[in-house]
């Protein structure tokens, strides 16, 4: 019989809590978070506005310090590490796609997506070789020699996709990523992230208040007033039955708008 391969963990959050404020005005963000996140997965983070799920995110991402707890990523606890080890992390191992794309208006799409492999040790022929795949998965190597300006939210979000997956990260970190797209560029760059997870194991974790954003994940973790309320896993469902069972918590919760 076949031993069945246990998933690598990459991120795992252990009694994660994270306050704003001194003494008699503390405001308690996250109260014990503990979220273990394993390779390949694509996992949504949904609440209320106030939940704390951007908090999370940004405190996962190491663009937040936590209060209490510690956090690892690839074995590595990042909770009290300096903020030189920290960037190194950040090269190493972690990719980010932000709502306002991020992109450098000075420079090229092709330079954008570069940018991340320029800090590393990667030859020009390998980055070349990488830029060439990523930006055809995604359907923008049209766009090489264009700047940020000449091109739609759509394609720049793609280009801040691309960015995020050049070095081959361990984790890629998404917040709201579709938040300032039409309907038609949501629905394309989330077919581009599904796709990719599912293709190259990418590991995503991604913050929306958009349950159809949501049911593209293979599992959603869902706050409320800074701890996780409920988790749903999409498992062998169709995209529509996962998208009505989002539907359904949302109920319960009170609504899903942003934070």
């Amino acid at each position: 019989m076949t031993q069945q391969k246990i998933p690598k963990t990459v991120l795992n959050a252990e009694g994660v809590r994270k306050s704003y404020g001194s003494k008699g005005n503390v405001q308690q963000v996250l109260q014990g978070i503990d979220l273990r996140v394993t390779e390949g997965e694509f996992v949504g983070i949904m609440g209320p506005s106030g939940s704390g799920k951007t908090t999370l995110l940004n405190t996962l991402a190491t663009i937040d310090r936590a209060t209490d707890g510690k956090i690892f990523i690839q074995e590595h606890e990042i909770s009290k590490m300096k903020d030189n080890q920290l960037s190194d992390i950040r090269r190493q191992h972690l990719g980010f796609i932000f709502q306002d794309y991020n992109l450098l208006d000075t420079l090229t799409v092709k330079e954008n997506i570069l940018l991340p492999v320029s800090l590393t040790k990667i030859s020009k022929t390998q980055a070349e070789h990488e830029f060439i795949e990523i930006a055809a998965i995604l359907g923008i190597e049209e766009l090489a020699d264009k700047y940020p300006t000449e091109i739609s939210g759509g394609q720049k979000q793609r280009t801040s996709a691309a960015r995020a997956l050049i070095h081959s990260p361990s984790l890629v970190f998404a917040d709201e990523p579709t938040g300032a797209l039409d309907s038609k560029a949501a629905s394309n760059l989330l077919e581009n992230l599904h796709g990719i997870n599912q293709s190259r194991h990418v590991t995503i974790i991604m913050v929306t208040h958009d349950p159809l954003a949501s049911s593209y994940c293979s599992r959603v973790v869902f706050l409320k007033d800074g701890k996780i309320f409920a988790e749903l896993y999409r498992g062998e469902k169709t995209r529509e039955s996962f998208f009505k069972d989002i539907l359904d918590m949302q109920a319960v919760l009170g609504g899903g708008g942003p934070q």
